[in-house]
């Protein structure tokens, strides 16, 4: 099974954190955010990586090389200045990540989650790993019903920035910039979406303030 890690977003709230440093390398308990989740996916087996950038990408290829000092092969996808989004930079790499199912993870998060808990073979064309409201966003993204994931129901979850895709979910798409949630809301609509609570640690990096905290609570973890 490979995985992409999401690395192009210009980190426009983490400003001036991200004027000279790229977002996934700003750190969480003394380690870059990127490489937290490549340890992360390594030590379940998921060894062969896509990353995608655009703003100061050469400093996350710098950084990271080939993959080899994580155990891992990394294999780079280049995007325009400006990015493609997250559904066209998924779809951009589409020919990296095979014809199997793929773990799509947003480098902008922390958490403790255990890959292993994903499915290979997700039921239809997207698996969604969901959490618990943080306060900055209380509405929450979609609904949970068993495995079955929804635009709308009673308990509202936020979605993860973690998931399981099929190529099929791209079907019909053209290259350029475009979101990825439209898609999934068509997929749910037909039934086609599964997920799973996650009520471990898991925090959104969104702005230098939440970065210190969220340092301080991984620091305090360790």
């Amino acid at each position: 099974m490979k995985a992409m890690v999401l690395a192009a977003g210009r980190g426009e709230r983490m400003r001036p954190l991200t004027d000279r440093t790229p977002k996934p390398l700003l750190r969480i308990g003394g380690q870059t955010l990127i490489e937290h989740h490549i340890h992360a996916l390594v030590r379940t087996g998921i060894c062969e990586l896509v990353i995608n950038h655009a703003h100061l990408g050469e400093r996350l290829v710098a950084a990271l090389g080939d993959g080899a000092a994580y155990g891992a092969t990394i294999h780079w996808s280049p995007e325009p200045d400006g990015a493609l989004e997250t559904g066209g930079g998924i779809f951009n790499a589409l020919s990296l990540l095979g014809d199997d199912p793929f773990v799509v993870v947003n480098a902008d998060i922390w958490t403790d989650f255990d890959y292993s808990g994903l499915p290979e073979q997700p039921d239809g064309l997207a698996h969604l790993v969901l959490v618990d409201n943080p306060e900055h966003h209380p509405g929450g993204d979609f609904s949970l019903d068993g495995s079955q994931v929804s635009r709308a129901g009673p308990v509202r979850l936020t979605f993860s920035g973690i998931g399981v895709y099929r190529r099929a979910l791209f079907a019909g798409c053209s290259a350029g910039a475009f979101p990825l949630a439209p898609l999934l809301r068509t997929a749910m609509d037909a039934g086609q979406v599964t997920g799973q609570h996650y009520a471990g640690s898991w925090f959104d990096i969104g702005t230098p303030d939440r970065l210190a905290a969220i340092n301080d609570i991984v620091i305090n973890m360790q």
